[in-house]
């Protein structure tokens, strides 16, 4: 009896298909599952899928309808280090996606394009405040439509890991030509599927890095009435708090 029940537990976890939900608090939280309804590459089964299928988005956006304001729980960072996913991009080219973990949103095309365009839908909440992991730094973005001014804000804050962090002087030579190919006014922005989106870095009172935090650590966040007015901060595991703080208008 035992080990039919354990095959049935076995049975009963493999078919279940609902492992995202949603907390209807103030502001709604929204868990993504990124990883039981993947978009297959159509191309190559080698290349990387999409973190989440069309049918998957599609409930997405129905969530984030008609919302002021939505806390978005994606593992894999929506709006990820630049220079690295192009870094991925490269080794997918030439077959070796696993030996860079080449799983972005980015990386496949078409959920991609479907993310994106659920951000800029009209009717799509004005304030997302979008938090992940999985990356093993840590960094805060503040992200604006090119076309719409001060409309849908997001804020994207990725805190990872608790007992992981990124070999040191490699992330520090990525986040360094990141800030430099990459900055918020680099013309190479429009070769990029956010060409669309400003996006500015918010920046970490401590460490030797100009745009993020690597060390291992948790995220903590004070929000407030917009995502602008929204605190970040990480807690390392040294117990040092250090605060990402946007960038003053020159």
């Amino acid at each position: 009896n035992s080990l039919a029940n354990h095959n049935d537990l076995i049975d009963q976890l493999l078919n279940w298909s609902h492992w995202h939900y949603t907390i209807n608090t103030h502001p709604k939280i929204v868990v993504l599952d990124t990883r039981t309804h993947r978009w297959r590459s159509e191309s190559s089964p080698a290349n990387p899928s999409g973190l989440m299928d069309w049918e998957s988005l599609s409930e997405l956006q129905q969530q984030l309808i008609n919302e002021r304001q939505v806390i978005l729980v994606s593992p894999a960072p929506v709006f990820g280090l630049k220079l690295i996913e192009v870094v991925q991009k490269i080794f997918t080219y030439f077959g070796q996606a696993l030996m860079v973990d080449a799983e972005n949103w980015m990386s496949h095309r078409g959920a991609a394009m479907v993310i994106l365009n659920i951000f800029q839908h009209a009717n799509t909440a004005n304030e997302i405040i979008i938090l992940s992991g999985d990356v093993h730094y840590s960094f805060a973005s503040d992200i604006t439509l090119r076309s719409r001014h001060n409309d849908n804000q997001i804020l994207q804050v990725t805190a990872s890991g608790i007992k992981n962090s990124f070999p040191t002087k490699l992330i520090a030579c990525f986040d360094h030509l990141n800030r430099w190919l990459y900055s918020a006014r680099s013309p190479l922005n429009w070769f990029t599927k956010r060409r669309k989106m400003r996006i500015e870095s918010r920046l970490p009172t401590r460490g030797p890095l100009p745009s993020l935090y690597n060390h291992s650590g948790i995220g903590l966040l004070e929000i407030g009435e917009s995502t602008q007015k929204t605190n970040v901060w990480v807690l390392d595991s040294e117990g040092t708090d250090i605060e990402f703080i946007q960038k003053k208008k020159s």
